[in-house]
């Protein structure tokens, strides 16, 4: 049975169920940062997804993708899968910006996180919610 891991429920906001993950937002306005979690039981890797989940959630990612190039044109994505400190497989998609705080360096533990007030995580959950290629997976 899938149980997001505790962390990742404690630093993020619930958007949606996508077909394959659970998409959540990241508890840092410094950066729009979402995160895609296969709701797949005791996985770390994508290699250990079945092949019609890899090709769900490269859909996934490819439409979140999409949708913060969309909404933010950022200067980069930032997408990766970090399994370090977070053992379950889950995907950063996290736009950057040259005038960004921590640019051009990665974003983790390069400076505190600075929680959004409820009404600003609801603006960018309901953006990217808004945008047509995450409503086809909805």
């Amino acid at each position: 049975m899938f149980n997001l891991d505790a962390r990742l429920q404690n630093d993020t906001y619930f958007v949606a169920n996508l077909p394959t993950s659970q998409l959540l937002l990241m508890n840092d306005n410094q950066y729009p940062w979402f995160i895609l979690v296969p709701r797949v039981a005791d996985i770390s890797e994508t290699c250990q997804l079945s092949d019609t989940q890899q090709a769900s959630v490269l859909a996934e990612s490819n439409a979140l993708s999409q949708a913060l190039l969309d909404i933010y044109t950022p200067t980069t994505l930032n997408v990766a899968a970090l399994g370090n400190v977070v053992r379950q497989l889950h995907i950063h998609h996290i736009a950057r910006f040259e005038q960004d705080k921590a640019w051009p360096a990665p974003v983790w533990g390069h400076l505190p996180t600075i929680a959004y007030s409820e009404a600003d995580a609801q603006i960018l959950i309901n953006q990217i919610l808004a945008h047509a290629k995450i409503k086809e997976l909805l």
